[in-house]
């Protein structure tokens, strides 16, 4: 058996890091275990779909270097999803109700208020064929209703452990609006089945719905896929994060400057009892992955734990990784100036402001104009090296009297204008002798 997961968004907004975390988890199980990975553009809802949104979506998981082995539009599929509601029909499986929105309202009231459970009282099923035809001439077109067997639903959730919900504390799931078109259930358990789909792996949000598409999967002639359900991932604050009002989404942090690898290390990580660290491709993440370490506990992401992840992904580039997009950022570098900065950034965009502190003019900030000139005077010939650094400053400091704070900080202010940075041993090479010079006098340079 090839392992083949799905991952099924709905083209209605920006992908948020819910939703990749649900991507990423179904991308690295297949990954691990030599499978599929299939995506399924959910965009049934013509409403609210676009074709903006579905771009956005395939942008987004390329970027992620989610790749997908295949990719389905729901839209396409309408013939299937009406095939298997005739296949259901036949069996007496599927039923037509005539309730209005209002009247199904009234009713979940009224039982609520009577403390039952708001379980749909399968009054259509009643309904001689001449009370159907009287309904219908009134203009009440059905919704129709998959009718559930009476039993206990079971099964060994990947993450939950055993699950079971007894058909009789569900209300029969409506597969089919009164204008014939299928709602996620019916289309979701086709696409299953006929993508070989083997692993169900979503928000726990979806949990009720698994018993009812467990005996749909049964009654269309399919054993149902094993599942997962992850917790759903809240911000910080503990806020839900949504599609559509755009929470944390994948466009934001790509805008901003974060790595791809640091989402991905992040996410592939909350809710794990495993210590989040960046990892520099999915490969090497794959290769750790096991689903057995998510716990039902509710993560939570904090954007400050991405900047941090950021960090430290940027710190252990390799040159020959970042040269490429050093360059795209107009910062014609060696790895020299690299290996000098890296530690310093935050985000890759960073490298710009040394870069052009090493190599473009830049107005210094003198502290003390009699003490700049008198370190300028000392400054040694090049070559300069790792070593100059040290030199220079024993000469100034020797010269001076001057040590600690009140020597190395108003020197690192003429030099690069900034409280904090690289190491100086590293930048002063690359700032060169002239520059240094027309700096500690005060001049731009």
């Amino acid at each position: 058996m090839t392992v083949t997961v799905r991952f099924a968004p709905s083209p209605t907004g920006r992908l948020h890091v819910g939703n990749v975390r649900t991507a990423l988890v179904n991308w690295l199980f297949a990954r691990h275990a030599g499978g599929q990975f299939v995506l399924r553009i959910d965009d049934t809802d013509t409403e609210r779909s676009t074709r903006a949104y579905e771009d956005a979506i395939l942008v987004d998981l390329t970027w992620l270097g989610l790749d997908w082995a295949s990719k389905v539009n729901q839209s396409d599929r309408t013939l299937r999803y009406a095939a298997a509601a005739d296949r259901l029909r036949a069996t007496g499986r599927l039923y037509p109700c005539y309730e209005t929105a209002e009247e199904l309202d009234y009713k979940r009231k009224r039982q609520l208020a009577r403390h039952l459970p708001p379980v749909y009282d399968r009054a259509a099923l009643g309904l001689s064929a001449a009370d159907r035809a009287a309904l219908e001439a009134e203009g009440r077109a059905p919704h129709w209703r998959f009718r559930l067997d009476d039993e206990e639903v079971r099964w060994d959730d990947q993450v939950r452990g055993p699950c079971h919900y007894h058909a009789s504390h569900l209300s029969d799931p409506v597969l089919l609006r009164a204008d014939g078109t299928a709602l996620y259930t019916l289309p979701s358990v086709v696409d299953d089945i006929e993508l070989g789909i083997t692993h169900v792996i979503r928000g726990e949000d979806h949990v009720t719905n698994t018993a009812a598409q467990i005996q749909i999967f049964r009654a269309l002639g399919a054993e149902p896929p094993s599942f997962a359900h992850l917790p759903l991932l809240p911000d910080h604050k503990g806020e839900g994060l949504s599609k559509r009002l755009g929470s944390l989404s994948v466009g934001e942090l790509r805008d901003a400057g974060i790595e791809a690898m640091a989402i991905n290390s992040l996410l592939a990580r909350l809710g794990t009892a495993d210590a989040v660290h960046p990892f520099a491709s999915l490969d090497a993440l794959a290769a750790d992955f096991d689903i057995a370490r998510f716990a039902r506990g509710t993560p939570k992401f904090d954007p400050a734990e991405i900047d941090h992840v950021n960090a430290r992904l940027l710190h252990d580039m390799p040159f020959a990784v970042a040269r490429p997009r050093l360059a795209a950022l107009g910062v014609d570098a060696d790895q020299t100036f690299w290996l000098a900065v890296r530690a310093n950034l935050t985000r890759l965009s960073d490298a710009t402001t040394w870069w052009q502190i090493c190599r473009q003019a830049l107005s210094p900030v003198i502290e003390d104009a009699a003490f700049a000139n008198q370190a300028a005077g000392l400054l040694p010939d090049e070559p300069w090296n790792e070593d100059t650094w040290k030199s220079w400053t024993q000469a100034v400091a020797a010269a001076t009297g001057r040590k600690g704070r009140e020597l190395f900080h108003p020197l690192r202010l003429a030099l690069t204008g900034r409280e904090n940075g690289p190491e100086l041993k590293t930048l002063l090479p690359l700032i060169g002798r002239s520059r240094a010079a027309e700096r500690l006098s005060g001049r731009t340079a």
